[in-house]
C-alpha cells in the first residue's frame, strides 16, 4: 500500500500530543460484513522492531503465498480451511505475521462481534505478540481511530464491529466460555499441556467460518499436543483428501539432510539472506558443531528437526563408538554413583574403574516389579524385556526395597575395590546411614546443583568424544543417554535437566557423580574442553 504521508497531530486519550511515528499508514478496512484482502491490509501495517521498524510490511512472495493459502474461498464464498499448521524456525518473522493475522481477524475479516484471540505457553511469550499487535495499532492512524487499547488487560476492542482481541497464556480454566472467531496460536510446542488448545479449539462452533492458526517451531516431546498436530499435517500433506479443512505449511529440513549444509538451511529458512541474517546463522551452525550440547537447539529452532530432547547432550553415534567387550574388572579400584531417584521410578548404580587410558564403566538398574508393565506402557520402552534380561533389577513390590540396593553395593565390594560412593542427599539418609555405619563405605554428599555436576557433565563429555570411556552397551544407559537434555547458566556450566529431558536420566546422573569422584580422587583431565574434540 502506498504511503499516506504525514497523518495530522491529534490529542490521545489521555489529553496529550500523540507521539507516533512521523509517518503513519493506514491499511484498508471496510465496514463489517465485508472482509478486506488480506495480503493489502497485512501490507499497510508497520513493522515494529528492528531495521524495519515502522516501515510498512512488503510481504515476500513466500509470504504472500502463506497468505493465500490460509484465506481461500471455496465456491460458496466460504473460507477452505478451519484449521492451519504454520511451522517455520525463528528469525522469520513468524511473531509479526501472528500479530498481523491477529488484527486482520479483528477489524477487517467481516466478522462482527468477533473474538480474536493470540494464545501462548506463557504471560511472557503472550504479551510479546500483544505488544507487536498493539504498537501496530498504534502506528497506523486509522486503526488507532477505530480502535482501544487496555493494556493491563491484554486487550484491544475495535469500536464499529464490537469485536475484540485478547492475548492469552495457557491458564485454561479461566478461558471457558468463550466464542472465537479467529485463533493464532503461538509456539505451540512450548504449551504445558493440551488444555488451553482444547478450550480454543472446540470455542468456535457458533461461527460460520473460523480459523485457527498455530505458527511454531519444531519441539521435541513426542507426546505434545504440537507432535500430534504434526503428525496429522504430515497425512494431510500426502494425502489432502484426508481433511480439506486442514492447512499445513512446513518448512522444515529433511531429517537426514546435513544440518551443516547452507542449502539446507535454505530449504528450512525462506528469509534467509533477507531480514533472516545468513551471518547468524553461521555462527550459530559452527558453534553448534563445536559444542554438541548446542547441536539440537540449532537443529530444532533454526531447521526446524524434531529433536530428541530440548538441548542435546551426548550423541549417540559417539556414546556408541566406546562400546567395547567386557574386560576383567576384578579387584580394581571404582568410584560408585548411586541416583535412588524416587522409590517408584529407575534407580541406578554405577561404577567407574579408572586407569591410564580413560576408565570402564559398570551399572546396575532396578524398578519395582509391581509397576514394570504399566512403566513399559507410560514410558514406551520395554523395561519387562530387559529384566527378562537381566539389564533391571525387578524388585518384588510396588517400590524399590534400597535393602536390595544395599546388597548390590555389598557384592560389588567384594568383587571390586570400591573407594568412594557419591550421592544425591534428597531422600538417601536411611540408606547411607547403614552403608556406612553396618557396611564401613565411604559415602560422599553430592548436590545436584550447577557448582557440583558442571565440571563432571564437562568431563564425561570429553571421555566419550575422546573415546577414553568404555562400556558394555547396556540399554538403559543408552536409552537414559539418549533422554538426557542439559540446561545451562550465564557463566556457561551444564548439568543434566531432569526437567527439560524427555524420559528417564538416573542412570547418567549416576554416572556424572561417579566421575566426579574419579577426577577428584584419580585422575587428572587430560583433556581442554575449550578445544574442540569433533573431528
Amino acid at each position: 500500500m502506498p504511503d499516506l504521508g504525514p497523518s495530522p497531530r491529534k490529542r490521545d486519550r489521555r489529553g496529550g500530543w500523540n507521539a507516533h511515528q512521523p509517518h503513519r499508514h493506514e491499511p484498508p478496512t471496510k465496514p463489517p460484513g465485508a472482509a478486506t484482502d488480506p495480503i493489502a491490509f497485512i501490507n499497510g501495517l508497520t513493522h515494529t522492531k528492528g531495521a524495519f521498524a515502522s516501515q510498512t510490511f512488503n510481504l515476500r512472495p513466500w509470504q504472500r503465498a502463506i497468505v493465500r493459502k490460509i484465506f481461500k474461498k471455496r465456491p460458496d464464498g466460504r473460507r477452505q480451511y478451519r484449521t492451519v499448521l504454520l511451522m517455520l524456525p525463528r528469525k522469520n518473522g513468524k511473531s509479526e505475521l501472528a500479530a498481523a493475522l491477529a488484527l486482520y481477524g479483528l477489524v477487517a475479516d467481516g466478522e462482527a462481534g468477533a473474538e480474536v484471540y493470540s494464545a501462548a505457553a506463557d504471560k511472557d511469550q503472550a504479551s510479546l505478540v500483544f505488544g507487536v499487535a498493539a504498537q501496530m495499532v498504534r502506528n497506523n492512524a486509522t486503526l488507532d481511530d477505530e480502535c482501544y487499547i487496555v493494556d493491563s488487560q491484554k486487550r484491544i476492542h475495535h469500536k464499529r464491529s464490537g469485536s475484540f482481541y485478547r492475548a492469552l497464556s495457557a491458564d485454561a480454566h479461566r478461558h471457558h466460555g468463550t466464542n472465537s472467531s479467529l485463533v493464532v496460536y503461538d509456539e505451540l510446542h512450548a504449551a504445558p499441556d493440551r488444555r488451553l488448545y482444547d478450550v480454543l479449539s472446540t470455542s468456535m462452533g457458533g461461527r460460520t467460518q473460523p480459523l485457527f492458526i498455530i505458527i511454531s517451531t519444531a519441539g521435541y516431546d513426542r507426546h505434545s499436543i504440537l507432535w500430534e498436530v504434526y503428525q496429522h499435517a504430515k497425512k494431510v500433506l500426502e494425502r489432502p483428501s484426508l481433511d480439506p479443512t486442514f492447512l499445513p505449511i512446513i518448512y522444515e529440513a529433511p531429517v537426514d539432510a546435513d544440518w551443516t549444509d547452507r542449502k539446507v538451511w535454505r530449504k528450512a529458512n525462506p528469509a534467509l539472506g533477507d531480514f533472516r541474517s545468513l551471518e547468524e546463522m553461521e555462527i550459530l551452525a559452527a558453534r553448534a558443531q563445536e559444542i554438541p550440547a548446542q547441536e539440537n537447539n540449532f537443529r530444532r529452532l533454526y531447521l526446524n528437526q524434531w529433536t530428541e530432547q530440548g538441548q542435546r547432550w551426548l550423541s549417540l553415534p559417539a556414546w556408541d563408538a566406546c562400546q567395547v567387550s567386557g574386560g576383567d574388572l576384578a579387584g580394581r579400584r571404582c568410584y560408585v554413583g548411586m541416583d535412588l531417584s524416587s522409590t517408584t521410578d529407575l534407580t541406578a548404580l554405577v561404577a567407574v574403574f579408572p586407569d591410564e587410558t580413560g576408565c570402564d564403566v559398570l551399572v546396575q538398574c532396578f524398578i519395582p516389579a509391581a509397576r514394570i508393565l504399566e512403566r513399559s506402557r507410560r514410558d514406551k520402552v520395554p523395561y519387562d524385556q530387559w529384566a527378562r534380561d537381566g539389564w533391571v533389577t525387578a524388585i518384588p513390590g510396588p517400590t524399590v526395597d534400597y535393602e536390595v540396593v544395599r546388597q548390590a553395593l555389598q557384592t560389588w565390594c567384594a568383587l571390586f575395590d570400591v573407594h568412594l560412593i557419591a550421592y544425591d542427599p534428597w531422600n538417601a539418609t536411611d540408606l547411607v546411614s547403614r552403608l556406612e555405619k553396618q557396611d564401613g563405605l565411604t559415602c560422599v554428599p553430592m548436590r545436584q546443583g550447577f557448582g557440583a555436576l558442571s565440571a563432571p557433565t564437562k568431563s564425561l563429555e570429553l571421555l566419550v568424544l575422546a573415546r577414553q570411556l568404555r562400556h558394555d552397551g547396556h540399554p538403559v544407559l543408552r536409552w537414559c543417554v539418549s533422554n538426557v537434555a542439559v540446561e545451562s547458566d550465564p557463566a556457561g556450566n551444564l548439568k543434566p535437566s531432569k526437567v527439560l529431558s524427555t524420559e528417564r536420566i538416573d542412570a547418567v546422573v549416576a554416572l556424572i557423580m561417579a566421575v566426579d569422584l574419579m577426577d577428584r580422587n584419580a585422575r587428572t583431565p587430560t583433556l581442554d574442553y575449550s578445544i574442540s574434540t569433533i573431528g
